[in-house]
């Protein structure tokens, strides 16, 4: 077994910094940053080394490792909480109909509200796959490694999941819809707003950012298109996303305008897929799947050949190798 997920470590830093360089930008999560990424791997270590169940504000960062060089070449994170720190702010995409008896004509209008609707809510980020390893199913491996965990960590996390999508960042790495409408009132481009927010959070946005309704047809006719669009190298993220059950409810992102994707979370594929069984056997045969054990800081997921049994289910021996499990032990898989 040649990659496996794992919870992220300090002495990572390095390599989550090599990887923050090439997001080409607005991945807010992954700041290209070593006093941030730092700041994520400790509140990571606490997350993990916390035992009890309750529900706090907090950040697991998980890594895909390749097991034969020991590189890192992959990571994704979870929130437990968001909007417990610091305000979680979104648009919500809505209407204004008004109606003229003079003109005997009625006028709808787009409008971006901002709200808190989603605040509590877990969320699902910060997935970076590097360009070299974008074949075999490895970016499918991290997204669902969390919905695993999730699983295997239920009592952790809200009943309402979300994923925010990178939005449309133009060659010189700015944004059409942060030009248009926040960049208006805070005297700073896109990018300078996008590492400030990674580094401090985003209470400067209800610091400074109007609270009135915006009305879409006040915008440029390139900051109305991208609303709502994904970056294109966030496309199969969005697919892998409404496969799990994630949907696109007129949230977007107050910075790029990228689309919010949200669910309940028991009704998400993986985890209301998800099974534990115990291994009673070690073989070649069965079906692809991903699997995971472990708690907490001993969480391990890969790919893997799964056979169900009725007493338990077999796994194929790389898999076992790679996630250290031996006839006996527990494991919670769902089909590929």
């Amino acid at each position: 077994m040649t990659f496996i997920i794992r919870p992220a470590r300090a002495d990572d830093l390095q390599h989550l910094y090599e990887m923050a360089k090439l997001t080409g930008g607005g991945f807010t999560n992954l700041p290209p940053e070593k006093p941030a990424l730092r700041a994520k791997l400790e509140r990571s270590a606490e997350a993990f080394a916390r035992t009890d169940d309750a529900k706090k504000d907090e950040l697991f960062v998980l890594v895909l490792e390749n097991t034969v060089t020991q590189e890192v070449r992959g990571t994704c994170q979870i929130f437990t909480q968001v909007g417990q720190r610091w305000p979680f702010y979104s648009y919500r995409i809505g209407t204004v109909t008004k109606h003229s008896e003079a003109l005997n004509r009625t006028f709808r209008a787009e409008i971006l509200n901002l709200v808190n609707d989603l605040e509590g809510s877990s969320e699902v980020g910060g997935l970076f796959l590097h360009p070299g390893e974008r074949a075999g199913g490895l970016g499918m491996l991290l997204a669902r490694s969390r919905y695993l965990f999730i699983a295997m960590h239920r009592a952790r996390f809200a009943d309402r999941i979300l994923a925010e999508l990178r939005g449309v960042i133009d060659e010189a790495g700015g944004s059409p819809f942060w030009d248009g409408v926040a960049g208006r009132f805070f005297g700073m481009n896109f990018q300078q707003a996008d590492e400030f927010n990674a580094i401090h959070g985003n209470q400067f946005i209800a610091d400074l950012m109007p609270r009135h309704p915006v009305y879409t047809a006040m915008l440029t006719e390139h900051a109305r298109s991208v609303i709502g669009v994904p970056h294109p190298s966030g496309r199969a993220a969005m697919r892998m996303l409404e496969q799990e059950g994630f949907a696109f409810e007129n949230y977007i992102d107050i910075f790029d305008g990228g689309p919010t994707m949200t669910a309940r979370t028991d009704t998400v594929m993986t985890i209301r897929d998800a099974a534990t069984e115990r291994v009673t056997l070690i073989a070649t045969t069965g079906a692809p799947s991903i699997v995971a054990t472990g708690k907490l800081a001993d969480f391990r997921a890969c790919h893997a050949r799964v056979a169900t049994f009725k007493d338990g289910i077999s796994i194929d021996p790389d898999a076992a190798e790679g996630l250290r499990v031996q006839v006996g032990d527990e494991l919670s898989y769902a089909a590929r």
